[in-house]
């Protein structure tokens, strides 16, 4: 197969509402689903999920011969993890725990290439057609097409997201639901008060909006409310579907 295109950022500049569904691997299967299904991207969990890098390389080359768009969610501060990825062909990266300027900054430093980063640079990866895209040709494509979204969870990064968002490198935001409400205290706002002052932030900052979600109606609501990315747990939906196909067995006994 060609080196794949990165068409993510693309989609989204042309308007493109997109759905992808969160994963963890091993899951070769359910991505080909996914694909039959007609999903946009899929971004591999690898934050709260394992990441080793040889199941990482195969879904992701996976997920892109599928039509695709692969994306990783890494875990805190794991720098290496995001090179390699992108090495591998992963045409985004989501960054959890993103509470401040710096973070961003950070965070931009390790998925781009100089003179915006600090990523080691190399074609001979599968990123770079195994040395076959030329340099400057595999440099512009990371710059332009590389979708970076950094993960807003916590008191601090709610009172940041402008600053976090205007970050030259930041591409968009994903709001960390489970992490921000475990972590508002005495004195904070409330949840749906940071989730509103998080969106308000962002629409002055600019930024593509990813949202998680767990049924359709939940998903047409984001959409409604100005989201460009629907992110579905797949665990939680598969968890859900699995309960309700359960028969209540005390019940059964019961009545027997």
């Amino acid at each position: 197969m060609p080196v794949p295109e990165f068409k993510i950022k693309q989609r989204l500049q042309d308007g493109e509402r997109l759905t992808g569904c969160l994963l963890r691997m091993p899951a070769e299967e359910t991505v080909e689903m996914l694909a039959v299904t007609g999903f946009d991207f899929v971004l591999i969990d690898c934050e709260h999920g394992p990441a080793d890098l040889i199941d990482l390389r195969q879904h992701i080359a996976l997920i892109q011969l599928h039509g695709m768009t692969p994306l990783v969610r890494v875990g805190l501060n794991e720098h290496q993890l995001i090179l390699r990825a992108l090495d591998q062909g992963a045409e985004g990266i989501v960054a959890p725990h993103i509470d401040s300027a710096h973070d961003a900054e950070d965070l931009v430093q390790a998925v781009h290439y100089p003179p915006l980063g600090h990523r080691g640079f190399a074609t001979y990866s599968r990123a770079g057609g195994f040395g076959t895209v030329p340099a400057d040709t595999h440099r512009e494509k990371s710059l332009n097409g590389t979708l970076t979204l950094a993960m807003l969870e916590s008191p601090e990064a709610t009172r940041n997201a402008g600053e976090i968002l205007s970050c030259p490198g930041i591409d968009g935001y994903l709001i960390g639901t489970a992490d921000l409400n475990a972590s508002l205290g005495d004195g904070d706002l409330s949840f749906k008060e940071s989730v509103a002052e998080i969106h308000r932030q962002a629409v002055a900052a600019g930024g593509y909006r990813a949202d998680l979600a767990s049924s359709l109606s939940g998903a047409e609501e984001s959409f409604d409310d100005g989201a460009q990315l629907i992110v579905y747990n797949l665990a939680h939906i598969m968890m859900a579907l699995f309960a309700d196909l359960v028969p209540d067995a005390r019940g059964s006994a019961g009545n027997s």
